[in-house]
Parts: structure tokens; C-alpha cells; sequence
């Protein structure tokens, strides 16, 4: 565990600096929330930036807000015009990323909605170049089919937290790992999609629409 956390701070290191703003971001996040682990912070931060930059998405999805950290390295890769919408079910947090936001180059790319995801989605143009999925865990599956077959071919989708801190390789698995298990199952047995896992952090699920 040690040596991970040497390695974990070795690659940030070495990684290309983000913002003066995400750091302040993440610094209020820490003092300012029950559960600032939520944060992708800086090395994650970085990953999806970069698969944002290699993409150029006009348009981006993003499920599970938090305080807007991941949002803005999202954002980062727009083209110009380009837009993210962002949903969050649980406003506790909102403030924040909204006081970030405003602060941001973005401020006008962003489209902040509060609600149910699994509500919002059903009524939306899905004409997202790249997803990230970051909210209830128990809910993957059901975003997965929402979304697997209104997205354009050649679509990237990102999911969060897949390895759920290691718990997917243990024998018994509570409900939530049970879930996370299952559809990282699913998206591998999927002939629409190409797949692979990072186990970076707590693992995000890389998959690209055929």
C-alpha cells in the first residue's frame, strides 16, 4: 500500500500541472465537504483531460457532478462552441461548483442541471461525443442501456469508480460491488462496444461505441 501511494504521488508529480483554479477547487473541496475523496483530483483530473483533448467533443455528458472538479478538466477539450451538460441529483454541493464555474474559461460551455439523471435522460438529444459517468453506482447498468443505443458510433464513455477500492475481486460482495461487478461484465460481453479498464485510482471503465 505504500509503495502505491509513492508511485500514486511520483505520477502526479511528473504529470502536467493543472489550474490555479482546480487547485483552489480541490482545497475547498476538502474543507468544505463530508467527502472530498469524491474529487477526481489531479492525476485522474489529467486522464480526463487528456482523453478529452484527444477526442475534441462538441458535445459532452456528464452524470454525477459533485463539486465541479471533473467538469472542468472535461471541459478542457471542447472544441470552440462546444458544450458539457452536467447533472446532479444532490444539490448540497452545487454552490460550489457553481462559484467555480463562474470563475472558469468554460463559464459559458457549461450547462448546470439538477436532477435524476435516470428522469432527464429519456427526454435528451443524446448526441454526446464523450460521457462520463461518475454517480449512484447501483444506477451503472441503468445509465449503460439508457444510453448504449442513442449514442453516436464512435461515442467514448467513461465510468468511475469500477473497481470499487478492489472490493470486484472479492468472493462475497455486497450489493453495490455486486452491481459495479456485473456491468463491467456486461460492457466486456457487448459486440456494439470496444472496452478496457484502467485501474487507475478506483478504476475507470474506457469504452468506445462501434
Amino acid at each position: 500500500m505504500l509503495l502505491n501511494k509513492l508511485i500514486w504521488k511520483y505520477s502526479s508529480a511528473l504529470s502536467t500541472p493543472e489550474s490555479a483554479l482546480l487547485i483552489d477547487l480541490e482545497r475547498q473541496t476538502h474543507l468544505k465537504t463530508r467527502d472530498p475523496d469524491m474529487i477526481s483530483g489531479k492525476l485522474q483530473g489529467r486522464i480526463l483531460s487528456f482523453l478529452s483533448k484527444l477526442k475534441s467533443p462538441k458535445k459532452i455528458l456528464e452524470i454525477g457532478t459533485f463539486t465541479g472538479y471533473s467538469t472542468l478538466c472535461l471541459a478542457e477539450g471542447l472544441v470552440d462552441g462546444g458544450k458539457i451538460v452536467t447533472i446532479e441529483k444532490d444539490g448540497e454541493y452545487l454552490h460550489i461548483a457553481r462559484e467555480f464555474f463562474a470563475k472558469s474559461e468554460y463559464k459559458d460551455q457549461i450547462d448546470l442541471l439538477e436532477g435524476d439523471a435516470l428522469e432527464l435522460l429519456p427526454e435528451m438529444n443524446l448526441d454526446f461525443d464523450l460521457v462520463f459517468i461518475d454517480a449512484g453506482k447501483k444506477e451503472y447498468q441503468k445509465y449503460y442501456k439508457l444510453l448504449i443505443d442513442r449514442l453516436p458510433s464512435g461515442s467514448l464513455m467513461l465510468a468511475d469508480n469500477i473497481l470499487w477500492r478492489g472490493k470486484v475481486l472479492e468472493e462475497k460482495k455486497n450489493e453495490r460491488t455486486e452491481i459495479l461487478d456485473a456491468f463491467n461484465k456486461e460492457v466486456s460481453e457487448d459486440d456494439r462496444v470496444e472496452n478496457f479498464i484502467l485501474p487507475v485510482r478506483d478504476g475507470i471503465h474506457v469504452i468506445m461505441l462501434k
